[in-house]
């Protein structure tokens, strides 16, 4: 982990001053939230983070956390992990965790890959990885987190016949993701047609970012199956 550790694979913690509003909240309602990564060889307890919930999802840079929320509303008997360094994003999800009184959502605000490395074998039923930082450069492909290592990651921790979701709006960056995870042995790509990944699903509500950043740009909807 030491190697993967040092290479980043996301970009700046924070952006423009936050408001007041969202510095309280970082203050107050995070810690309640936050997700504990325990002293080796120990692993996290989703059962302790969740009580009663029937399942555990992860959620990869959750940007603003509308869809990770959304989740959080529809389906209140699962435990959402959500994982973004960004702390104004981080700030927008409290507001939203806040305005919803969702109580099923737990929050980590540093490298996702930290969070899985201590999350027990297929320790969850659903993950998504939406709209990841493409890092368009040749030089910087390697800091994508859609690659081997990662997706090995998530192998270990996906129940059989549990879902992965991937999204991108980037030309260079979709290749990329059919390529890695269509060749990953632990995964089986569920489309059949191609309304399949031009589509959205019903379930996979649209963001503010995509709404208003992706204008003109087409995204895609990529589902996996863990087998």
């Amino acid at each position: 982990m030491s190697e993967e550790r040092q290479r980043t694979l996301y970009g700046r913690r924070r952006g423009k001053k936050l408001r007041a509003g969202q510095e309280a909240l970082l203050d107050t309602l995070l810690p309640k939230l936050l997700v504990a990564i325990p002293p080796e060889p120990q692993k996290i307890d989703p059962a302790a983070l969740f009580s009663g919930a029937r399942e555990t999802w992860l959620e990869v840079g959750f940007g603003a956390g509308e869809h990770l929320v959304w989740q959080a509303e529809q389906h209140p008997d699962v435990g959402l992990i959500g994982c973004e360094p960004y702390m104004n994003g981080v700030a927008k999800c409290l507001a939203h965790i806040e305005r919803t009184g969702v109580g099923n959502v737990r929050l980590f605000t540093d490298d996702a890959r930290l969070v899985m490395a201590a999350l027990p074998d297929r320790s969850l039923s659903r993950a998504f990885v939406l709209f990841p930082d493409p890092w368009p450069k040749t030089r910087h492909h390697k800091r994508r987190f859609v690659q081997r290592g990662t997706l090995d990651m998530l192998a270990r921790l996906l129940q059989s016949g549990s879902e992965l979701r991937l999204a991108t709006d980037d030309p260079s960056y979709l290749p990329w993701m059919v390529e890695h995870a269509c060749t990953h042995p632990a995964f089986t790509w569920l489309a059949e047609r191609p309304d399949d990944w031009q589509k959205r699903p019903d379930d996979w509500p649209p963001t503010r970012y995509e709404q208003k950043m992706l204008a003109g740009h087409r995204p895609t909807f990529l589902r996996f199956r863990r087998l």
